[in-house]
């Protein structure tokens, strides 16, 4: 039988937001994961699923792995913080930095997949992230707010898409397909935006934030 490695976090009324925008604001603390963020429900559900079957994800990655009592190695980019490093080393990991940003950290992942036999674990796409592991956010959500009751909006920070695809899983599973979302980007690494105005994929010139 499968063991969650994320714990049910919180779901916490933010009264200076409330006050804020207002109308009651909820926030729900990922920051409370046992790897400090959310990662860990969809990548925590994607090793388990890899293994038997043969950053923030990295952390995920390198925890998960931990707990498996399987070696793990992870790639970052130069421009990860040296907090970042240590913590993943001493998750057990082997860290190795290539390149500046993520798509140079993610080409060697993709190469040393191929060449060593290793098994790729992508951070954000791939739908075991999302089917049963981030779209979990949203059923401890229902579960805490009651029946009957559901989110006037659920607004979410888009980095990869991995959380954004969850959400809106999640939505549709416990049957609130009506609630809107806010998805969320920060200014110099707007690839959604950029992508959403384009109306196709694209690549940005430079991650400047």
């Amino acid at each position: 039988m499968a063991e969650y490695f994320h714990v049910n976090t919180p779901l916490l009324e933010s009264m200076s937001m409330s006050k804020l925008v207002g109308t009651t604001v909820y926030l729900k603390m990922e920051n409370s994961q046992p790897t400090g963020s959310f990662k860990i429900r969809g990548i925590g559900h994607l090793c388990q699923k890899v293994h038997l079957k043969c950053g923030n994800a990295g952390m995920a990655a390198a925890y998960a792995a931990r707990k498996m009592g399987i070696p793990a190695t992870i790639i970052i980019p130069s421009s990860t913080p040296p907090l970042v490093v240590k913590r993943l080393k001493d998750q057990g990991a082997t860290v190795k930095c290539i390149g500046k940003v993520w798509d140079d950290a993610n080409a060697e992942a993709l190469r040393l997949a191929e060449t060593e036999g290793l098994t790729y674990v992508p951070p954000f796409d791939h739908p075991l992230l999302w089917l049963q592991g981030h779209a979990s956010l949203i059923a401890e959500v229902a579960a805490s707010l009651g029946s009957g009751v559901k989110p006037g909006a659920v607004l979410v920070a888009v980095g990869g898409g991995g959380l954004l695809c969850g959400v809106i899983q999640g939505l549709k599973d416990v049957g609130w397909t009506d609630v809107p979302v806010v998805a969320m980007e920060t200014v110099g690494a707007d690839c959604f935006n950029a992508a959403v105005k384009a109306g196709k994929l694209v690549t940005l010139d430079d991650i400047t934030r």
